[in-house]
């Protein structure tokens, strides 16, 4: 692996997200769960600063020592930080101080692999590295959508944006599985995240599950059939929220003269009902689930059956709690608060969506997230 170059075109990729930003759409933050572009940026810029150039380049010296307080996520073992809410209230440093910024400690990345001989050590940080932007790719993306999505005038982002065209199952009877013990978890030469590990054997039950995912059309039925309003549908915590919101559709979707519209990336279009339905919590999947008189599959079902049908198109909700594997261990240091401490009242999600990065999914992969967000690319799949 050419580190050099694969650092440089990671670095490259999030800025072609951004190029069709204007200045003001880098500062926004709506809510707690969307962070403005320009800290994407800074954040991790100091990734890369601060757990490569550090400790580990000799005489390299700090851009700004106040950074380290502003792009701190969540990091307790590194310092104090901005608290997430308040991201949006850094008017300073500006978009172009942040753009400096990231240049300085590129060139002096640059620099730092080309004239030095990298320990396993600094490569497997620097492989984490990249894997760390490229999730904040997919972040970036979202949060972008959210932006703009959430504009009174749902601007476009870029009318050249292409969504990756997805092949849909022929067939349409749902694959079985039989009972038995499977193998779960991520083995192999390539990297991989630490909630992937360690891979380990799970019993399950025969089950059945969809080779496709639930369509606009499908979820438009649940609606029209009084979904939103049935609680016999709903955990008591679901029931809650969408009364407490009064959420009637899924994100994005907005009636208009008794039309259905929906916010992409090229701006607001008519529903398109045969496309897969996306930005849904995960109380939204478990009720529409349960309106069909079925259910979300577990992560290990997904995982087992994945190989049979296609995904990637959107990040899917399992009923599975986001819990620690078999032998899961935290990593020594700040590099340990990656996954670890995020393992508490939280959903797992499988698959990928259609803003995740190249090469940045595989069927081992687990995203996660709390059940009532949806500003990501989420959506159905269903199991009996």
């Amino acid at each position: 692996m050419d580190l050099a170059e694969c650092y440089k075109k990671v670095r490259q990729r999030t800025e072609q997200i951004c190029a069709p930003l204007q200045t003001e759409d880098y500062v926004v933050q709506p809510v707690v769960d969307v962070s403005p572009p320009k800290w994407h940026i800074g954040h991790t810029t100091w990734f890369f600063e601060t757990f490569i150039l550090k400790p580990y380049f000799m005489g390299y010296q700090e851009y700004d020592p106040n950074y380290n307080y502003v792009f701190n996520s969540y990091y307790e073992t590194v310092g104090n930080r901005v608290i997430r809410t308040d991201r949006g209230n850094l008017s300073r440093p500006t978009v172009i101080d942040i753009q400096l910024y990231r240049k300085y400690v590129d060139d002096a990345m640059q620099n730092y692999i080309a004239c030095n001989e990298l320990s396993d050590e600094v490569q497997e940080l620097l492989i984490l590295g990249f894997n760390h932007e490229e999730q904040h790719q997919e972040l970036l993306l979202t949060d972008i959508k959210f932006i703009l999505g959430n504009n009174p005038l749902f601007p476009a982002y870029s009318h050249e944006y292409e969504k990756p065209k997805v092949e849909e199952a022929e067939d349409k009877a749902f694959i079985k599985l039989e009972e038995g013990v499977y193998e779960i978890g991520y083995e192999g030469e390539g990297f991989a995240f630490d909630n992937e590990l360690n891979r380990h054997k799970v019993y399950l039950n025969a089950f059945e599950i969809s080779p496709s995912l639930v369509t606009n059309a499908d979820y438009l039925e649940f609606m029209n059939a009084g979904g939103y309003h049935d609680f016999r549908h709903w955990h008591a915590a679901g029931w809650d929220w969408v009364n407490t919101n009064k959420i009637e559709a899924p994100m994005y979707w907005h009636q208009i003269d008794g039309e259905w519209h929906y916010y992409t990336y090229h701006g607001l279009e008519p529903l398109h009902l045969h496309e897969t339905l996306c930005h849904i919590s995960y109380y939204e999947a478990y009720a529409y689930a349960s309106w069909k008189s079925m259910r979300l599959p577990t992560e290990f079902e997904w995982e087992a059956a994945a190989t049979q049908f296609n995904w990637g198109s959107r990040w899917e909700w399992t009923e599975s709690s986001y819990l620690p594997y078999p032998g899961f261990a935290k990593a020594p240091g700040a590099i340990g608060e990656y996954n670890g401490k995020f393992m508490v009242g939280q959903k797992v999600l499988r698959g990928a969506s259609e803003v995740t990065s190249p090469n940045h999914s595989r069927i081992t992969y687990r995203n996660f997230f709390q059940p009532e967000l949806r500003w990501q690319f989420t959506g159905i799949r269903l199991a009996k």
